[in-house]
């Protein structure tokens, strides 16, 4: 069984889920609260009221321009009020909305768009500082279809209407809401499609249903004790898993303010955490380190904050120690993916050994097992490592029109694989030992990337690290780094080896290159774009520009 959906009936027995879509949610918070802040990006609020307005604006706008429901509207727009406006009203408006996150590039876009078949794409006027024609344009040279651009403007609090391929195709004044009644979509109905974050190659296309996000918000609630008088802030991007559940569900369901940061830098993050007393916050590991090592950081009160969930990437154990040292906040992570929804999780009532150096117990509603990684032998409760397979009510339906990544995402009895290998310990909690796909293989032994990058980070100059296999005519690959180290700062190669040496590191971990750069390149979902950094790597040992560590 692939899809959850055919468990509807048990999962709605058993309190996971319900009846209520997003934009349900947002109307029970108009009634209660209709001039609350529903969304806070600098100085645009988006209250209670306005957000369902603005949602309806944006479905009667799709209604009126001709879209049917079984069209789908690409949805390119930063992280503010805006973006949930345009999913809300796709919800409205009886579409599946495509997201595509704010820094995609053209050939990134092409694919989504092509993938999916969205011939409508929403945006605003101006795209990642260049004209959304010359983006439009750009695309149809390629041979895109696009039939309607939908206009949005910059701010939610615009008196401006939405235009359709340039004309306005409804007065913002005469929402119709006759037909959004008939047209809206249900919380187990295909809402939105949205992709893998895109860190080693182009993205798969994952079905999303606002169901499978409702019964997420229900985990947080259990193990961070969220309530109704917590301010949230999300840094992830929203058309992303970890940006769903962050900025689109678990606030609304909640019905407090989500701060959003429509273009993130470490200062901005800093500033609104303070200024808006923030108590729940969500960022990728490479945001809360940018934070940490901006000078900003010492003179900044962050006493609101109680939670900090991240994730996505490495969380090193002594930046997430250091981060909670700072605010006072606990460090929590989920371990899952856009596909699987949450598998395990830490909690406030973990210690900090656990909380930072394991990925919590797996959450019980969702069934897991460990599969072999070579030959997908059910491995659970063997003390071996493995590939976990969930089922459960937060996992997804799988990849759409793909049939052959469905058959690598879902073994034949219909658990649905991640791409990790983990290990599950007597005491119950789950560990992560690296990507099947971020090894390197050196001379027949696995070394995990992600050990690599912990134990470089280690080192007090050293802002952010990435690890990638260097091909060798000898051992097949070699250990590589790209580091990046603090404003101001350096260490010699000697130096970074001899910190590693003197910590206790197993040398067969040590890097073998290291490769110096001012800044990582990141993929759409705010993850180091690991694909790029492979790229660049064979790149420069093609050219013959690497040099070994110790070398002459």
């Amino acid at each position: 069984m692939r899809d959850p959906r055919d468990r509807a009936a048990e999962f709605e027995a058993n309190g996971w889920w319900g009846t209520l879509s997003i934009a349900d949610y947002i109307d029970k918070n108009v009634s209660e609260r209709p001039d609350a802040p529903a969304f806070i990006a600098d100085d645009e609020i988006l209250s209670w009221a306005q957000y369902s307005n603005y949602s309806s604006i944006f479905a009667s706008s799709l209604i009126s321009s001709g879209i049917d429901t079984d069209q789908k509207v690409a949805v390119m727009l930063p992280d503010g009020p805006s973006v949930h406006a345009a999913f809300v009203g796709t919800e409205k408006a009886g579409v599946v909305a495509v997201g595509i996150g704010p820094r995609a590039g053209e050939a990134e876009i092409e694919y989504l768009l092509r993938k999916t078949g969205a011939a409508n794409f929403a945006t605003h006027a101006v795209v990642n500082g260049r004209p959304a024609e010359e983006l439009l344009e750009g695309l149809r040279r390629r041979g895109v279809t696009i039939d309607r651009h939908i206009c949005v403007p910059d701010r939610s609090d615009s008196h401006d209407n939405i235009t359709v391929n340039g004309n306005v195709a409804i007065d913002r004044t005469e929402i119709l809401h006759d037909d959004i009644t008939k047209r809206r979509l249900g919380p187990n109905d295909l809402w939105l499609l949205n992709s893998t974050s895109g860190t080693t190659g182009m993205p798969k296309c994952v079905t999303q249903y606002m169901q499978r996000w409702m019964a997420y918000h229900k985990i947080v609630e259990q193990l961070a004790e969220v309530g109704p008088d917590d301010v949230m802030m999300s840094v992830v991007p929203a058309q992303f898993g970890f940006g769903l559940w962050t900025s689109h569900f678990t606030p609304t369901m909640l019905g407090i303010p989500c701060v959003v940061l429509p273009r993130f830098s470490p200062k901005t993050m800093i500033d609104a955490l303070e200024k808006h007393n923030v108590s729940l916050l969500a960022a990728v590991t490479t945001q809360f380190i940018l934070m940490l090592n901006d000078s900003e950081v010492a003179k900044h009160d962050f006493s609101s904050l109680r939670v900090m969930w991240t994730g996505g990437e490495t969380v090193p154990y002594a930046r997430a120690a250091e981060f909670e040292e700072r605010t006072g906040a606990f460090v929590l992570q989920f371990f899952g993916s856009n596909e699987t929804g949450a598998v395990s999780a830490t909690s406030i009532h973990d210690t900090r050994e656990l909380r930072l150096s394991t990925c919590g117990k797996p959450i019980p509603v969702m069934e897991t097992r460990l599969f072999h990684p070579d030959t997908g032998e059910d491995v659970t409760g063997t003390g071996q490592s493995g590939v976990p397979g969930v089922r459960g009510p937060v996992t997804c339906a799988g990849y759409y029109d793909d049939s052959a990544a469905n058959d690598e995402l879902f073994t034949a009895d219909g658990w649905m694989l991640m791409g990790d290998i983990v290990s599950i310990a007597e005491d119950g909690y789950l560990r992560v030992e690296g990507r099947k796909s971020d090894f390197i293989i050196r001379g027949g032994k696995n070394i995990s990337a992600r050990v690599v990058e912990e134990q470089v980070a280690t080192h007090p100059t050293v802002a952010l690290s990435a690890a990638v296999a260097v091909p060798d005519d000898v051992f097949g690959q070699r250990v590589g780094v790209y580091v990046v180290f603090h404003e101001g700062r350096s260490a010699t190669e000697a130096e970074l080896l001899a910190h590693l040496d003197s910590q206790g590191y197993s040398k067969e971990y040590f890097p073998e290159y290291f490769i110096v750069v001012d800044s990582l390149p990141m993929a759409s979902g705010g993850k180091v774009a690991k694909g790029t950094l492979k790229d660049d790597v064979l790149k420069r040992h093609n050219e013959g520009s690497l040099r070994r560590a110790g070398s002459k």
